[in-house]
């Protein structure tokens, strides 16, 4: 089963309903005892199976809990080729995920994590952002062509100013009014603060 370049193999014997349960367990064990806590025997534990099922699967709690809070990417990238739609799609959906409460426990732990281990912050950046950075480019680059947005605004940045808001307001100042925060960020990426 590919888990993006988290790769790992399950021989013909193994149940999928394995790696059900295992993540499971993991976003069940974030919201109760937070990331910190968390190891793979809990993780074990709580998904009702051995130390050796979850490292065929996973070499680390950061792949797990990984995986577990940003499941991998299935559908191809699809615009409307109107930029204020995009936006606001990519603003919702921020605010949605990082709004999570097993997000909000996981993200904290994950960055630490990610910081101290470069190739894994190359990973699982790259699998958490598959298409999103390429499909965004091109929309802002319609929108140009078309005079809905300024040319030259780099879809990397918009990307990170969105999640980065998103992050900051829900895993550090725990904002709670998801529609109020993600209608606010939505108006202002698209119309900035200058009046």
């Amino acid at each position: 089963m590919a888990r993006g370049s988290t790769t790992h193999k399950l021989g013909p014997h193994q149940d999928p309903a394995v790696d059900a349960a295992i993540l499971s367990a993991t976003r069940r064990l974030l919201v109760e005892v937070g990331y910190s806590d968390i190891t793979i025997n809990s993780i074990a534990a709580a998904a009702g199976v051995g130390r050796p099922a979850v490292y065929r699967r996973w070499p680390a709690k950061v792949h797990i809990v990984h995986e577990a809070v940003f499941p991998p990417l299935t559908a191809e990238w699809v615009s409307d080729d109107q930029v204020e739609n995009e936006v606001r799609r990519l603003v919702f959906g921020a605010v949605a995920l990082f709004g999570d409460p097993v997000t909000r426990e996981a993200v904290p732990g994950l960055m630490c994590d990610m910081r101290s281990d470069p190739a894994l912050k190359k990973v699982l950046a790259e699998r958490l952002l598959a298409g999103a950075r390429e499909g965004l480019a091109q929309t802002l680059a319609d929108g140009a062509r078309a005079g809905q947005v300024r040319p030259g605004i780099d879809a990397g940045t918009l990307l990170d100013t969105l999640a980065g808001a998103a992050i900051v307001a829900l895993s550090i100042r725990e904002v709670d009014d998801l529609e109020r925060l993600a209608t606010s960020l939505t108006d202002l990426l698209l119309h900035g603060i200058l009046a």
